[in-house]
Formats: C-alpha cells, structure tokens, sequence
C-alpha cells in the first residue's frame, strides 16, 4: 500500500534528523545536526529554533526534567526550555568523527552512534550513557549508526548501520545493556537506503529512506507492506506524535541537494497511520 505524506513546515532545515514527540511540551522536536540547532514544531505549524551546539545528532527526554542531547563527541543535558545545563560528558574525541543518530532502551540508558565526517568505512561507534552519566562503547566498527529501537517486550534491539541496506536485530539484554547474536532482520531493496527508524505498538519498523523518498513499513516478521512517498529525495527519520501517536511525523535533509529541483527539502511531513507508534523511552538520568 502507498500511501502519500503531507508538508507540515516550510523547507528550514539543512539537515532535520531526530524527530522526538514531547508529550509535556505538546510539540515535535527535532535537530538541524549540522548546524547543532533543535527546531521545535507546534501542533499548528509554528517553529521555533534553538541553538545547542556545534552539532546536535539526537536527544530525549529526561525522566528527572529536560533532555539529554548527543552533541559532535559527548552528551549535553538541556532543560524543559532547551537551555544548557549542567555538565558536558565526553564520549570520544576522535578527530573527523561526530556523533549521528540514538535512543533509549527500556531501562533508561540513552545511546548514540557515531560516524566519520567522510563517511569512512567501519570509523563509527555506538555508545551509551548510563543513569551515572557513565558513557560505554556498545557496538564498534560500524559504518553510519542509525535507527536503533526495541521492541515491546524489551529483549530485541533493531539497528541500522546505512551502508549495509538492511536492518538488523539483536538480542537484547535490559539487565546488562548487552547486544548479542546480530543477524538480518530484513533487507531494504530500495530506491535509497536505511537511515532512521520508527516503531510501533505492534513492532513494526518504518525506516527513513535516504535518497529514497520514501519511508518503508515492515512488519514484524521483516515483510514490506507499506510505502510512504515524499517529494524529496533525502528523507533522513521519523516517529510518532500527537495526542494517540498515530501522526508519522518525518524530518528531511537540503545536504547535497538542488533546491530548484526539490524546493520542499528541509521540511518536516506527516501522514496519519492505522496504529499508534511505540512511545520513545525516557532517559535515567
């Protein structure tokens, strides 16, 4: 089934990435990463930019108040607001690499992986910090981390490395934070590939398609059963918002793009779906 996703914003990203619904704030949010601005989207439309850092990759709330962000090499933590507060964490300091895209596990721990600027095979990491503000390397070697997600029951981690073109599924341990015995959930045949991801209440996955125009719906058992087509090419992530978290919201990139051929690049689309998405797990600390 196709289906077709409507324009909410104007064209004000260079490069939207992250898109978090915040339930208390009633808004969509979501990083210009390249820039190291967080964009905040109103039920009616209206936007408001907020800058963090040199880069801001992802974030998500925290359960103590605020939000945890992922900056160019650390983690940064911002109040109800978007203000800075308290301390910076490292987490790397590798010259050429930044960090790219996250979530949070069931039991609280937020992570985030990283990438080379030059998009270097194998130069990308995935990290985690913990409620202690701890930061541990997870998965190593990798290429452009994105899209993690659990499923419901907390013991299957999904996870896209972009240049494999496929989603992967590891066993998830919540008592550890340990992944284990990786293997191929399903293979994304394109046009374009895996970059974020979704899911929903009923584990399916809607994978972001960059250079794809598109965001794929698997189910859970990896079967392709629903295509949403965008106007622009690269089409970065999604997730789900509003009051019954059945709106698809989806963040879109102007990098590389001719904007006289795609003029809508750098907007946020939605499309209203048949079941409610997952709600994103909060971070611990």
């Amino acid at each position: 089934m196709n289906t077709t996703a409507e324009q909410v914003t104007s064209p004000i990203a260079k490069h939207g990435e992250g898109p978090l619904w915040d339930p208390k704030g009633n808004r969509l949010l979501f990083v210009d990463l390249l820039v190291g601005d967080i964009i905040s989207v109103s039920p009616d439309g209206d936007t408001a930019r907020h800058h963090i850092d040199d880069i801001a990759a992802a974030l998500r709330i925290r359960d103590s108040g605020g939000f945890v962000v992922a900056v160019e090499q650390g983690f940064r933590f911002l109040d109800d607001d978007l203000r800075r507060v308290g301390d910076y964490i490292p987490a790397f300091d590798t010259a050429g690499v930044r960090m790219n895209d996250g979530g949070c596990d069931p039991q609280g721990r937020f992570y985030c992986g990283s990438m080379a600027y030059s998009a270097a095979d194998g130069a990308g990491t995935l990290y985690s910090i913990e409620a202690d503000h701890s930061v541990r390397t997870v998965l190593s070697g990798v290429t452009i981390s994105n899209g993690l997600q659990w499923n419901a029951a907390g013991t299957r981690a999904f996870y896209n490395d972009t240049p494999t073109a496929r989603v992967d599924v590891y066993d998830f341990d919540g008592e550890s934070g340990a992944f284990s015995n990786r293997r191929t959930f399903t293979e994304v045949p394109g046009p374009g590939m895996p970059d974020g991801m979704a899911i929903d209440e009923q584990d399916g996955i809607w994978i972001a398609l960059w250079e794809g125009s598109s965001v794929q719906h698997y189910d859970r058992d990896g079967r392709l059963d629903r295509v949403v087509e965008l106007p622009v090419s690269r089409v970065t992530a999604c997730t789900f918002g509003g009051d019954d978290l059945k709106t698809l919201y989806i963040t879109t990139s102007q990098e590389e793009v001719d904007l006289a051929d795609e003029p809508l690049a750098g907007a946020v689309f939605s499309v209203r779906v048949d079941v409610a998405g997952a709600r994103a797990h909060t971070f611990a600390g």
